[in-house]
């Protein structure tokens, strides 16, 4: 099936964690689509910036910002420069996010604070702040995990901790900005085939092992999944989450 060029056309969307791995993979999907897309990036701006170099090259609107989504500010700060610099909001993708895989009793209280800061904590004030800029109608879709809803390793209390809270936050957001037409959803990921977990690494046996469809995903998979939510068609689903993990789950 030919991939929709023009599905996101006029919109303009904001992706933080867009740099690398299934944060760049959405980026480029949204901006293949049509859409103009900025993202946020914490570190290496050489890759960052060829990303946005080469959707710029295709004819596509791309703005990369650097930001920490630990930050409050600069949280606040990226929303308004893409709203600014691109002239409107009506996607936010919430992609950034950083892992722990740690046993708890050797979890320290800052990397508590700092985790939560990150996963949890910028993905409230960014949609949030989208929420007072964007029209009715607009699009705010996160990044979760398939390990909400299910823990088959130890060591990763505190992880998932954070990402079973994008569940609630998802589902209160559907109801405050329903009313509005804006649409709040959750993909949820799986093992995914990123430098942080790579499909030949040493944890891809067991996961594989876990798997109805013994395969990693690839980050344009799970961009498609975000891409669709984006989307016209996806108008009428809130409040869900979609999880795209070849059957880890079930």
């Amino acid at each position: 099936m030919s991939q929709p060029q023009s599905r996101l056309a006029g919109k303009v969307a904001l992706v933080t964690g867009g740099s690398r791995g299934i944060g760049a993979a959405i980026v480029e999907r949204l901006a293949t689509e049509g859409a103009a897309v900025a993202f946020t990036y914490a570190a290496s701006p050489d890759r960052a910036n060829a990303l946005a170099a080469k959707l710029t090259a295709d004819g596509r609107r791309v703005l990369a910002l650097q930001a920490d989504s630990g930050d409050p500010q600069a949280i606040l700060a990226v929303v308004a420069r893409a709203q600014g610099e691109l002239g409107g909001l009506d996607i936010l993708v919430n992609s950034a996010g950083i892992t722990l895989h740690t046993p708890i009793a050797e979890v320290s209280v800052a990397e508590y604070d700092r985790l939560m800061a990150v996963n949890v904590r910028a993905v409230f004030l960014a949609a949030q702040a989208a929420s007072k800029v964007m029209p009715d109608g607009g699009r705010i879709i996160s990044i979760g995990s398939n390990l909400a809803d299910r823990i088959p390793f130890p060591g990763l209390t505190l992880y998932t901790a954070s990402k079973t809270a994008l569940i609630g936050l998802t589902r209160g957001l559907a109801r405050d900005l329903g009313s509005r037409g804006i649409t709040v959803n959750l993909v949820q990921p799986g093992s995914t085939d990123t430098d942080m977990n790579p499909a030949d690494g040493p944890m891809a046996p067991p996961q594989l092992a876990t798997m109805a469809i013994p395969r990693f995903a690839t980050p344009a998979e799970i961009a498609g999944g975000v891409a669709y939510l984006a989307s016209p068609e996806a108008r009428g689903i809130t409040g869900t989450a979609l999880t795209i993990d070849g059957g880890f789950n079930i």
